[in-house]
C-alpha cells in the first residue's frame, strides 16, 4: 500500500505563488509518474500538472507557464510551484501517484485565492 501526503495549501492573493508537496510512502516497488489534480465546487476533476519518472512533463493550458511541477529529492516527492495565482485555481488540490501498477490519491489540499 502507498500513502500519499500533500501540504502547502492554503489562502493567497491573486497574483501571488503557493507551492504544494507531496510526499509517497509505504511499500513502493515501481513509480511511473506523480501529478496533480484540482476540482473546483461545482466542477469536475481536472488534471493540472504531470510528471514521469523519466521526466516528461504534462500541463493543463490554463496553468502553462504559471505552474511548475517537479520532483523533490527522490522521485517519491513532488512538488508543484504555483505562481501569478487567480481566483480560477482555487480548488481542492489532489496529489496522484501511479506506483505498483496501481494509481493512489492523496487526501486533498485546499488553495483559495482571494483578495
Amino acid at each position: 500500500q502507498v500513502q500519499l501526503v500533500e501540504s502547502g495549501g492554503g489562502l493567497v492573493q491573486p497574483g501571488r505563488s503557493l507551492r504544494l508537496s507531496c510526499a509517497a510512502s509505504g511499500s513502493i516497488r515501481s513509480i511511473y509518474g506523480m501529478g496533480w489534480y484540482r476540482q473546483a465546487p461545482g466542477k469536475q476533476r481536472e488534471l493540472v500538472a504531470q510528471i514521469t519518472s523519466g521526466g516528461t512533463l504534462n500541463y493543463a493550458d490554463s496553468v502553462k507557464d504559471r505552474f511548475t511541477i517537479s520532483w523533490g529529492n527522490a522521485k517519491t516527492t513532488v512538488n508543484l510551484q504555483m505562481n501569478s495565482l487567480t481566483f480560477d485555481d482555487t480548488a481542492v488540490y489532489y496529489c496522484n501517484a501511479a506506483m505498483n501498477g496501481y494509481t493512489y490519491w492523496g487526501q486533498g489540499t485546499q488553495v483559495t485565492v482571494s483578495s
